[in-house]
């Protein structure tokens, strides 16, 4: 370090152990203007207007991407919202979060959508907020534009969403999207479950979860996983399957990226932490879709991580009321799990267990996440990165609690379940998300 950079005063310098790319040190992080300008060792004596020197038993990591996230505002408020919603993802270490195109109204598959979207967002975020587009029958003309505005990627699905304001799309227009979005080198994210073959399925619910869990069967999820990779191959474009569930398409996929087709693919923290087998009767909180499976299942996704078939870890946070929820039938409950405030805690419990490295969840949930929607100064703590931060203490434990999370409805599957692993501080742009003041920003595809 040079004498000048040694006597220059920054906004903030954080001292202790920080987690980069480089692995796990003592460190002085110097912050200006937002900005990560300065990593060196500790006792560098970096200096501040704001010195803020770490416990003993914290960590500083890059603040946690989550590129899977249903906020559901405007149109079902009442469901989740951008300020309970990113207030919630602070409390966990997010510090940037893409919103999906439904469970809004209207969708965001138009200009004008995201327009609406984004007029409500911008007053209440206190983290960055990025948009996915919809890619749904009829709106090919759309996506270029909804391109040109900044969102991230365009989602679509295979089957009915759950919504009726956004329908599935045949895989005729799939392949179309899919040419269109190639020429301007965007990503279609796939909920990717074949329709035929959940209408053949046992459809017989109530209070048991085996029910449910017959009806989406795991052909389903490989036969429209199989579908995309080869419209995928055939066009070119970049596609990423969203929430994998079922470990059996590890191969397919696996074989795909040898192949060069340009292919991604997500897990969630409920296919990594939970199992079918654990689902009490009547327990709705757990349903989601595609489902929670078994034990053997989750432990192959895991190795799916390891070996890189599997590229990142996102919440899919879909929540709705807990009317909705809670019905204890789960054939008429809503489908999808409330983590986004967990999710950190939840995968570090698990790996920790399985003798898995902090720094790979972090690359899992943070970096890769980063990587997937093109925001460089996001998801790693280097010299040119926003100053976001989670300030993690890797070995407190504590228990969930539903009614005391910042999702507005308190329904969780995680209620009762103790964690390793506590979010205490975190840090956007170098000052502290205290959940009063919003200081998020709205994010666009091409910023860094």
């Amino acid at each position: 370090m040079t004498e000048s950079a040694a006597a220059r005063r920054y906004d903030l310098v954080v001292r202790g152990r920080v987690l980069t790319a480089e692995g796990e040190a003592p460190r002085e992080i110097g912050v200006t203007d937002g900005r990560i300008v300065r990593v060196e060792a500790s006792g560098a004596g970096l200096d501040a207007e704001r010195i803020v020197d770490l416990a003993d038993d914290e960590l500083l990591l890059p603040g946690l991407v989550d590129s899977h996230v249903h906020v559901n505002e405007p149109g079902r408020t009442e469901w989740e919202g951008f300020a309970s919603a990113t207030r919630a993802a602070a409390a966990g270490g997010v510090t940037t979060i893409v919103d999906m195109p439904l469970n809004s109204i209207p969708p965001t598959v138009n200009v004008d959508a995201l327009d609406i979207k984004r007029e409500v967002a911008g007053p209440q975020a206190h983290i960055d907020v990025g948009f996915w587009g919809g890619a749904v029958p009829g709106n090919t003309a759309d996506l270029r534009p909804l391109h040109d505005e900044g969102v991230f990627g365009f989602k679509c699905f295979l089957l009915p969403s759950g919504v009726d304001e956004f329908p599935p799309l045949p895989l005729d227009e799939i392949e179309q999207d899919m040419r269109e979005i190639a020429a301007f080198d965007s990503l279609l994210i796939v909920h990717a479950e074949d329709p035929q073959t959940i209408e053949t399925a046992p459809q017989t619910f109530g209070p048991g979860y085996s029910g449910f869990l017959a009806s989406r069967p795991r052909d389903a999820e490989n036969t429209g996983i199989a579908a995309v990779i080869e419209r995928a191959r055939r066009t070119g474009a970049r596609a990423h399957i969203l929430h994998l569930s079922s470990s059996d398409a590890l191969p397919m996929i696996a074989e795909a990226k040898r192949d060069g087709v340009r292919l991604t693919v997500e897990t969630c923290p409920h296919y990594l932490s939970l199992a079918a087998e654990e689902i009490p009767d009547g327990a709705t909180a757990y349903k989601c879709c595609p489902p929670i499976r078994e034990q053997a299942n989750c432990d192959l996704l895991w190795h799916g991580l390891l070996d890189g078939t599997i590229d990142c870890i996102v919440s899919d946070h879909s929540p709705s009321t807990a009317e909705l929820k809670s019905t204890g039938d789960f054939g008429t409950a809503w489908g999808g799990v409330s983590s986004l405030q967990l999710g950190l805690s939840l995968i570090w419990s698990e790996a920790r267990e399985r003798g898995i490295p902090l720094e790979r969840v972090v690359e899992w949930m943070s970096s890769a996440p980063a990587n997937l929607v093109g925001l460089q100064r996001k998801g790693r703590v280097e010299v040119g990165a926003d100053a976001d931060f989670a300030v993690f203490a890797p070995e407190e434990e504590f228990t969930v609690e539903a009614a005391s999370l910042r999702h507005k409805n308190p329904v969780s599957p995680y209620d009762g379940k103790t964690l390793t692993g506590v979010v205490r501080r975190t840090v956007l742009r170098g000052l502290e998300v205290d959940g009063e003041t919003p200081r998020g920003e709205l994010l666009r595809r091409g910023d860094a």
